[in-house]
């Protein structure tokens, strides 16, 4: 039996192996972090100006009767979680840009921080939307203040006392490999190091400091573009002469 398989077999393999390569390219991980930063913001948005938030036995009940629960179905069951994919995807590119050059104590702090990051973004929504899932589509009464005030002191603990540290460490690592690998220059760096100290602590006074983390990931995704932009233009002009 010939291996070089049946006819077309070659085509489609080399299909394959360019949507992986262009999959890892560097412009994927710049479009996966704007939309990571766009998706994140627009959920946490939704949830955090519900009217559900602060409502009694009574306006739950008619909130929950007219529809008014949309914006936590939406942000919770839907922006989170892809704003989550799209940050693994993020993170994926950016270790295989850096390749060989990455330093591994700092590249492995960076990976584990980001995942952290994501696994508590996706537990926290699921504590948020957790009463919405119950009523629309599980047939529960609605909550009652009380519970939904616990659900909400759990998803908020979750996202900005433990989340947003795992977000803290992830910038700072990010700075690390950056400056390491000579992605980023040295004041890039730096004003990463800066917002992943301000994590750290700012967010026991401000609770929305925690979008410095989808800041931070739209202005290196912006760099990243416009770093490969650069390139391509470099390389046409080398090809034309």
């Amino acid at each position: 039996m010939s291996d070089r398989g049946t006819p077309g077999s070659l085509p489609a393999v080399a299909v394959v192996d360019e949507a992986g390569r262009q999959m890892r390219a560097p412009w994927a991980a710049g479009i996966a972090g704007i939309l990571f930063a766009a998706l994140f913001t627009a959920s946490l948005a939704l949830i955090r100006t519900s009217p559900i938030i602060s409502a009694s036995d009574e306006e739950l009940a008619l909130l929950f009767a007219t529809g008014r629960d949309l914006s936590f179905v939406v942000g919770g069951l839907y922006l989170a979680p892809f704003a989550g994919i799209m940050f693994v995807w993020f993170i994926a590119v950016i270790r295989d840009q850096i390749g060989e050059r990455e330093d591994r104590f700092f590249a492995t702090v960076f990976f584990g921080s980001g995942l952290l990051f994501v696994a508590l973004l996706f537990i926290a929504a699921a504590v948020a939307s957790a009463s919405v899932v119950g009523v629309r589509y599980l047939g529960q009464p609605p909550p009652t203040a009380a519970e939904a005030e616990a659900g909400r002191a759990l998803s908020y603990t979750l996202l900005f006392a433990f989340a947003t540290r795992a977000a803290a460490v992830f910038l700072i690592s990010t700075a690390s490999v950056g400056l390491r690998s000579r992605t980023f220059p040295r004041w890039f760096a730096a004003t990463g190091y800066l917002l992943g100290v301000l994590l750290l602590v700012a967010t026991v006074f401000w609770d929305w400091v925690i979008l410095v983390l989808p800041a931070w990931v739209a202005v290196v995704s912006l760099f990243i573009l416009r770093r490969e932009r650069a390139l391509r233009t470099a390389a046409r002009s080398t090809h034309g002469a």
